[in-house]
């Protein structure tokens, strides 16, 4: 009786977990009856029939990140590099993703490598560090345009990692270095010209400063002598009109006479004590006509008497 029991009670949950399904918020599931597709379960509670409904396939909704394994790929240059990256894809329609394909996980890995690989082939390496994003770009569309039967939708494409060979890197960081060391030394020429161009602006400079100091000096000096020049200008005509004004007052001639006078003895005095032989006039009575119309003008003037010989 107890055996019994026992066999009906598991005979009823059999059935009940046949019959009863509950399906979580992030997944639908696919029905089928009689191994034909029945519809998709929403989330939820639902009754199956028993033993004719079956429930097929369980589909996540939300994204899911695909680690795509590291592959080796060639860049356009014969530079072998290894590849590797993340495909968020999400389903969008369940029923494609059941019936469209055997496994749309396993296949969007392959077609993410292919794709990935044919992207890289066309770019050389250098292309292929900068431009990760359009290469990213580009594997998107490529895999949405393929993946669309499936019933799978490609969100994004990320790059983690180009990784060249250890022979590769060494050679590009030799030329790495070639190139810091080339930029350095255009650098230091640079540098060098620029200070060369400096120092010829600075000498360039103090030579106009100098030539035109030497101009202002020379343009004053020649202001001063022309400024003195115009004043002993103006005192000798002042002095010749004064000397004008005096002639021609009474008993100026007269005076300009005497004045001559003198001058020619004081002349004549300093050349008698200067010479080292004595000095007569040549014609004596000369001198004293001379002499007496001086003595007309003014009081009478002693002769100082010229003895001939070596003194």
């Amino acid at each position: 009786m107890d055996f019994l029991v026992f066999c009906f009670l598991l005979f009823v949950l059999f059935i009940g977990f046949k019959t009863i399904i509950v399906v979580p918020s992030r997944e639908v599931a696919i029905k089928e009856r009689l191994c034909k597709f029945a519809g998709v379960l929403e989330p939820g509670l639902h009754i199956l029939i028993p033993v004719a409904d079956r429930i097929a396939y369980r589909h996540e909704m939300r994204e899911q990140v695909v680690d795509i394994p590291t592959q080796t790929c060639i860049t356009r240059d014969n530079i072998q590099v290894e590849v590797n990256g993340d495909l968020y894809i999400k389903i969008v329609d369940p029923f494609k993703a059941s019936y469209g394909i055997s496994n749309y996980m396993t296949d969007s890995i392959h077609l993410a490598q292919t794709t990935m690989r044919s992207q890289v082939g066309k770019l050389d390496l250098d292309t292929a560090f900068s431009e990760r994003e359009s290469i990213n770009e580009n594997i998107i569309q490529e895999i949405d345009k393929a993946s669309e039967p499936w019933g799978v939708k490609v969100l994004r494409y990320e790059i983690r990692e180009i990784r060249p060979s250890h022979k590769v890197i060494s050679t590009l960081e030799k030329q790495m270095e070639a190139e810091r060391n080339r930029r350095a030394e255009v650098t230091l020429a640079e540098a060098e010209r620029i200070s060369v161009q400096n120092i010829a602006r600075g000498e360039r400079q103090e030579q106009i400063n100098l030539s035109e100091g030497e101009r202002q000096k020379t343009k004053n000096v020649a202001e001063g002598r022309a400024q003195a020049i115009e004043i002993l200008a103006n005192a000798s005509a002042q002095s010749i009109q004064m000397v004008a004004e005096a002639i021609q007052r009474p008993g100026g001639d007269r005076a300009v006479k005497m004045q001559l006078v003198e001058q020619f003895t004081d002349e004549l005095g300093t050349i008698l004590e200067q010479a080292n032989v004595s000095v007569v006039p040549a014609d004596v009575a000369q001198l004293k006509t001379f002499f007496e119309g001086v003595s007309k003008v003014s009081a009478p003037v002693q002769v100082p008497t010229l003895k001939l010989g070596r003194s």
